[in-house]
């Protein structure tokens, strides 16, 4: 078995997905008050969504950027959703750390507060990410002629 520098792109997306799963377990035991269990899933999203910018930057380094193949109106709808994913995920890098440090020096309201903007914008991207994926990797391919 021989490893593709592509076979990134398909890894990622799946640490992509996890990391939305735990986001939502996460969100799931807070509201339910179980802090322990919070805590657990929230750092294993973190865990994650740090292993997939270790592979997007692997793969952006030796790859560069995915062209879409999809004609017609569909191009609008995917680059509007590629600008909104791209901005968020740039949201995230400096408020996912924040957020976490806040948690773990014990000042949860700060740290509720922030967690506010911070959650939904992190699901967001995930979510938006493996969309992306699926439309110009499974969907919509570039197929050079």
């Amino acid at each position: 078995m021989t490893f593709d520098i592509q076979d990134i792109t398909h890894l990622n997306a799946s640490l992509n997905a996890l990391s939305v799963v735990f986001l939502l377990l996460g969100y799931r035991y807070i509201r339910a008050g179980d802090h322990q269990k919070h805590k657990r899933c929230m750092l294993t999203a973190v865990a994650i969504s740090g292993l997939f910018l270790v592979g997007y930057v692997i793969y952006k380094a030796n790859s560069g950027f995915a062209r879409f193949g999809g004609e017609g109106l569909i191009r609008p709808f995917y680059f509007t959703l590629l600008a909104v994913h791209v901005a968020g995920a740039i949201a995230i890098l400096p408020l996912v750390p924040l957020t976490l440090y806040r948690a773990l020096r014990g000042n949860f309201e700060k740290h509720k507060r922030l967690a506010r903007w911070t959650w939904p914008i992190w699901v967001f991207v995930g979510v938006s990410g493996v969309v992306v994926y699926v439309m110009a990797v499974h969907l919509y391919p570039h197929v050079p002629v």
